[in-house]
């Protein structure tokens, strides 16, 4: 049997490169390409930091530079939680390993035309790269295999805004194109299934260090400043990797206990901005139809509500050991 096909879109910070990394350490997946959007770091930073994951994988995967900023909204980035480098402030030093000048839309169709509905999508920032590749290419969009987004907060509280999460307020009107697309197997993993159980706790964090390789260290140390912004901002217990939970839901679809396919609609401006309104009572579907914004909708995302903890830093553990 032929090995997956992953794509991966990233604005890389910590969590991301211990996401990057998990897809490149997986035996049986083959990461076609990475591509670059403004998010988290500006898009220079966050190549560098990509780069610098793959080769500590020892891989040689082509990075490509996506968009530089929402398709309307203001540039924002969150060196607040991740650190000015992304990284945790480590210092890392510069990689050897190039940006590709490819325009990665051209990239991703190409791999889309090779291997239609093999390609995984998965996502771990602002939507900008994917709404940009569905405005040019909305017929190779559906001939992908599935898009995993880590993105927004199902019918719970956000972690930038009291209502949105970071990577779908950064570009709603991204969000909502991609949301829209008409793509049968989107699945949305929110930023709440990182949280509590979830989290890494100290304990775990040192039994990843007892590992004693270079990626099991990376993967804590590049996190300290996000270990800090999560206990000390959002009042979590440990360590929450929102990317990496997001990947262990595409690498290991055994890690999902509890999912469903409901309409999901994107707030665009206003104190809601960002906001993925999940109607998990699917009233938009049924009588009497008296909302002009809940009539007649149709469920366009499957919504991931709970996960095995355990399983999901299995899988983690695995990628980290050897």
């Amino acid at each position: 049997m032929s090995n997956r096909k992953f794509f991966i879109d990233t604005d890389t910070a910590s969590d991301d490169a211990v996401a990057l990394l998990m897809a490149l350490e997986t035996k049986d997946v083959d990461v076609l390409g990475v591509s670059i959007v403004s998010g988290n770091m500006p898009i220079v930073q966050g190549s560098i930091n990509a780069r610098y994951t793959i080769e500590l994988c020892k891989k040689n995967i082509p990075v490509y530079i996506g968009a530089d900023s929402p398709l309307v909204k203001k540039r924002e980035h969150a060196d607040w939680f991740h650190g000015p480098d992304g990284m945790g402030n480590m210092n890392y030093p510069l990689p050897k390993l190039e940006a590709s000048k490819e325009n990665f839309i051209n990239v991703l169709k190409s791999h889309i035309q090779e291997f239609p509905y093999e390609v995984t999508l998965v996502t771990l920032g602002p939507l900008t790269n994917i709404a940009n590749f569905i405005s040019k290419e909305s017929e190779s969009f559906l001939k992908l295999k599935n898009i995993v987004i880590m993105g927004g907060a199902a019918t719970t509280v956000g972690n930038v805004t009291p209502a949105a999460e970071y990577n779908i307020w950064c570009d709603p009107e991204a969000a909502e194109i991609v949301f829209n697309s008409g793509h049968k197997n989107i699945s949305m993993v929110g930023w709440e299934l990182c949280r509590g159980g979830a989290n890494l706790t100290e304990e775990e964090m040192e039994y990843i260090y007892s590992f004693q390789t270079e990626k099991g260290d990376f993967s804590i140390n590049c996190n300290k400043h996000a270990l800090e912004s999560s206990q000390n901002w959002l009042g979590d217990p440990g360590l929450g990797l929102p990317d990496p939970v997001a990947m262990a839901v595409a690498l290991n679809p055994s890690v999902v206990i509890k999912q469903s396919k409901h309409n999901v609609k994107i707030v665009l401006d206003g104190p809601s901005r960002g906001m993925t309104i999940v109607d998990k009572l699917n009233v938009g579907e049924n009588e009497p139809h008296i909302d002009e914004y809940w009539s007649h909708t149709n469920k366009n995302i499957n919504v991931i509500w709970e996960i095995d903890n355990q399983a999901w830093k299995d899988t983690l553990y695995n990628t980290l050991k050897d």
